[in-house]
């Protein structure tokens, strides 16, 4: 495997590092892999290390490439410069998809918590005019071909209103007359649509008490409406932001049913992609 990190910012605080497994005769699907792109929540305060590598390693285990976004945080956080990010991240990925030995329309985005909120936006606008121009993707080429959240928040008003998390991301609409206009176009169970949003992967538990369940059931109501195919697993023990859900990166209790979230993710997505 090696690793390759390309900038996202001229400081170096924002960056993408991509995983690819070494090609070898020995291993038959390192010619052309799948990819899996991380996007780590943390409020859009922070980027957490526990939903970072262990998880894009994770993947790589399980026969994909990998890439961790480190988007823009805090007082850098507001829209769309997240979704700016990881639209240029896509769009280097898929440029240089022969090189990283990485099928170009195989390529889902994995987020959690805020960073699933931040995938979720990149399934439901990743055609913003805003995000096109800003990315250079006018093309396509940061439209995820699959989305898997991990507890992620879709429409919460508790964090929505929260000065320490998701309200950073609408900073600079707060106390103006298009600060409604702009929450309602961030709750992206109401943008979603066939033919613009992938297919979808959820899980999260009944115990969360930071993002309740109801965030998960809106977009699946929404990719039902529409017809797109999902997969829902929420499972009824496990903390927000236990990542793997075990020893490795889990700060709280562990689940021994929620920890088999990757495993199902992977089936999932070999099923959606096809193993040629």
């Amino acid at each position: 495997m090696y690793i390759e990190k390309k900038l996202l910012s001229s400081d170096g605080k924002y960056y993408v590092d991509v995983y690819v497994q070494t090609e070898t005769p020995e291993i038959g699907l390192s010619h052309k892999r799948p990819m899996v792109v991380v996007l780590p929540g943390g409020g859009y305060m922070a980027t957490s290390d526990r939903e970072a590598e262990p998880i894009a390693l994770s993947y790589i285990a399980a026969g994909f490439n990998a890439a961790v976004v480190r988007y823009r945080i805090r007082e850098d956080a507001a829209w769309p410069n997240p979704q700016v990010d990881a639209s240029e991240a896509l769009k280097y990925i898929r440029e240089n998809a022969e090189r990283f030995l990485t099928d170009p329309d195989k390529i889902a985005v994995c987020g959690f918590s805020a960073g699933g909120h931040l995938t979720a936006s990149l399934g439901v606008h990743w055609n913003d005019p805003e995000i096109q121009e800003r990315s250079g993707c006018h093309n396509g080429e940061n439209r995820p071909n699959a989305l898997i959240l991990g507890y992620p928040v879709i429409n919460d008003p508790v964090l929505f209103s929260d000065p320490r998390s998701m309200q950073v991301h609408l900073k600079d609409y707060v106390g103006t007359d298009k600060y409604d206009e702009m929450y309602d176009y961030i709750s992206c169970q109401k943008h979603v649509k066939a033919g613009v949003t992938p297919p979808t992967f959820i899980f999260s538990t009944w115990e969360d008490s930071v993002v309740p369940i109801k965030n998960t059931l809106l977009f699946a109501a929404a990719l039902d409406e529409e017809r797109i195919p999902a997969e829902i697993h929420i499972f009824q023990r496990g903390e927000h932001g236990m990542a793997l859900g075990d020893f490795r990166t889990c700060p709280g209790p562990m689940s021994a049913d929620a920890v088999d979230w990757i495993r199902l993710s992977a089936n999932w997505l070999w099923n959606l992609f096809g193993r040629a």
